[in-house]
């Protein structure tokens, strides 16, 4: 039977789109990316920043980018690049306000990129802090850097958000030197690095891809998120099975999620973009600009874990542009931009409501008792399998909001379980301390200075990894040749 939905993209697909009975939109997007991974090789190898100028890699990337987004999104395209026309020549008038576009990434790199122009050009550098300072962006771009930071064909079409000086530096070639500041501390000298392959992470990326979609398209209709409203179900099942299922329907909602994010991925790394460094085994770490971590995903033991590794670079661009820059309540300012960026939908209010409870909660939470079950081992394993569980549940019961959209569905959800997490969140927060006040505490703070400090940086939800600094791996495992500039500091 053939399925026929309304697109303003092209309907050139629409004949595979009945024979897989997925929505023209979907199949566009997934064959868009697909072409923009084949063009990421070959981006790669032939417009490689050694065999070309990066005036030629700007407009390749930007005119392939624009083709992916007409395909997609039609005359939605033009209205997207007129809007990020408009929004450059603002961003010359006055300098860099927040502005608000349709399209959720170029939001953020918009966003992003005007306070990266703002810190570089309109602050002071003692107001900076250390990751501002490396973000900064110390001249106005030109418009054809503007827009294939934009509109590069790697990350039109679902990102992921990085920074403007990472974008640039690897269309300029320059992501695989060091650079060494020399005795007198007044020059720098630059050297180049092999240059990683990322054959082997991409093929890794794409078959954790495969694995998603392949869970995707079986076992997760098989669980609709719905079926936790069913009024059978709430009115048959116990609360164990409640519990359960609405967990196991959460986690099967997942691998979507998976598969967009970690395709994007790929695509950015078959065209060289996403190179971080090395480990500390000297392996190569290709994930500068990933925007999950399975497994610390699936293995949470607290709610900053789960969004530390879930959309990591939505939640620096949230981190940079508001947690960071905000007067007061920066958690309770970050959730309402989070829940704004996202849409209109009522779900999405409901859920970083919820979220943000959830977090004051669990923050409150482990200042007034982690410290006692650190040893002995035994103990901590019980202490993390008791907050996995509830990490898990708790994850589970504030995004159902966001899967169902609707207010109606929504309420009568949290109505099923009494608003039980709402009210254990919110007493929590009034009858509990923030910090543990006692003596103790500070003496032990005082001895292990170090381990506390680590310790107040999990207080922020959105902590993340800083601005890359690849002068920092390890140059003793990596073949460095001199270049022949010396440049001034």
């Amino acid at each position: 039977m053939a399925t026929t939905t309304s697109t303003t993209g092209s309907t050139l697909l629409q004949p595979l789109s009945n024979a897989v009975q997925l929505p023209i939109d979907q199949v566009n997007f997934v064959v868009c990316q697909l072409f923009a991974l084949l063009a990421a090789v070959w981006f790669r190898t032939y417009l490689h920043s050694s065999k070309t100028s990066s005036f030629i890699r700007h407009v390749v990337a930007t005119l392939l980018g624009l083709y992916l987004s007409l395909f997609c999104f039609g005359w939605y395209a033009l209205h997207f690049l007129v809007q990020s026309g408009i929004s450059y020549s603002i961003m010359i008038i006055i300098g860099v306000e927040n502005m608000h576009n349709p399209m959720m990434i170029i939001t953020q790199k918009i966003t992003s990129l005007a306070y990266e122009i703002h810190d570089g050009m309109f602050r002071k550098e003692e107001e900076l802090t250390p990751s501002q300072r490396g973000l900064a962006v110390r001249r106005m771009p030109s418009l054809l850097e503007y827009l294939s930071y934009n509109c590069n064909f790697m990350g039109i079409l679902a990102g992921p958000l990085c920074s403007y000086k990472d974008y640039i530096t690897f269309i300029e070639g320059r992501s695989y030197q060091v650079t060494q500041t020399e005795a007198n501390g007044k020059e720098e000298r630059q050297y180049e690095r092999t240059e990683p392959s990322p054959n082997i992470a991409v093929m890794q990326k794409l078959l954790v891809c495969g694995l998603s979609l392949l869970f995707h398209l079986t076992v997760s209709k098989t669980l609709p998120v719905e079926y936790n409203i069913d009024d059978h179900f709430q009115a048959t099942a116990s609360l164990p099975t409640k519990v359960i299922y609405l967990y196991i329907s959460i986690m099967a909602a997942r691998p979507k999620y998976y598969f967009a994010w970690t395709l994007a991925d790929a695509i950015n790394n078959a065209a060289g973009f996403g190179f971080k460094g090395y480990d500390k085994n000297g392996k190569e770490c290709w994930d500068l600009i990933s925007n999950l971590r399975i497994q610390q995903i699936e293995f949470s033991t607290s709610f900053k874990m789960f969004l530390d590794n879930w959309n990591i670079q939505t939640a620096l661009w949230l981190k940079r542009v508001c947690y960071e820059r905000a007067s007061f309540s920066p958690t309770i300012q970050t959730f309402i931009l989070s829940a704004i960026w996202h849409g209109v939908y009522p779900g999405y209010y409901l859920t970083f409501l919820t979220g943000m409870v959830m977090t004051l909660a669990a923050r409150t939470m482990r200042n007034n008792i982690r410290h006692n079950f650190i040893e002995p081992p035994e103990v901590k394993l019980f202490y993390d399998v008791i907050t996995w569980i509830t990490t898990q549940v708790a994850i589970s019961y504030t995004v159902v909001p966001f899967v169902l959209l609707s207010i109606k569905p929504s309420i009568l959800f949290f109505s099923s379980w009494y608003y039980c997490l709402h009210i254990t969140g919110i007493l929590v927060v009034v009858l509990l301390p923030g910090k543990k006040p006692t003596r103790e505490k500070k003496i032990q703070q005082e001895e292990h200075f170090s381990q506390s400090k680590k310790l107040e940086e999990e207080d922020s939800p959105l902590e993340q990894n800083s601005y890359l600094e690849t002068n920092n791996v390890r140059n003793q495992q990596q073949k460095i040749t001199p270049r022949h500039s010396t440049l001034k500091q």
